[in-house]
């Protein structure tokens, strides 16, 4: 098992409602997700900068 440092901005246009869902997405395409946090929301650009840690056998 291998541990890696994920940081992804998520545009918050793209999922207005599903927030949690889109970010289950981003995060199945790098790994088993162990943690993750929302680290800043950009109002002006409508962003969501989010970090985790996920796991890769």
């Amino acid at each position: 098992m291998t541990i890696h440092f994920i940081e992804a901005e998520i545009d918050l246009h793209s999922a207005p409602l599903s927030l949690n869902q889109k970010v289950e997405e981003v995060l199945a395409d790098h790994g088993e997700p162990l943690r993750w946090a929302l680290t800043r929301v950009d109002s002006q650009t409508q962003t969501v900068h989010l970090e985790a840690v996920v796991t890769t056998p």
